[in-house]
């Protein structure tokens, strides 16, 4: 099983951070889906069983992986690298079953 997690890890492509979102990124998405919202933007996904809060509506839209943002993460070195948050969304179901916010 650890040979499949490492794996899966290699595989993923991410070099630079973690293969998952950590929480001040799920933070900075979260709270800048939610100002969409607020100003106007539709819905990623049903809203009709949830609350009409902005917070909880951009939580479900990044638990669910649909969000189209985009990640810039820095290496050491200097180089940045581009990571979309559905694919760290991913990446996380599929390590640990589930996507913690």
């Amino acid at each position: 099983m650890k040979k499949d997690i490492i794996s899966l890890i290699k595989k993923s492509g991410v070099k630079a951070g973690p293969p998952r979102l950590t929480r001040y990124e799920k933070a900075r998405v979260i709270s800048a889906r939610a100002l969409q919202l607020e100003l106007g933007a539709f819905p990623l996904i049903d809203v009709s069983r949830l609350p009409k809060d902005p917070i909880e509506i951009a939580k479900e839209e990044l638990r669910k992986g649909v969000l189209p943002f985009t990640l810039i993460r820095s290496l050491p070195n200097g180089e940045k690298e581009l990571v979309p948050v559905a694919k760290l969304i991913e990446l996380e179901k599929e390590l640990f079953g589930f996507v913690e916010i």
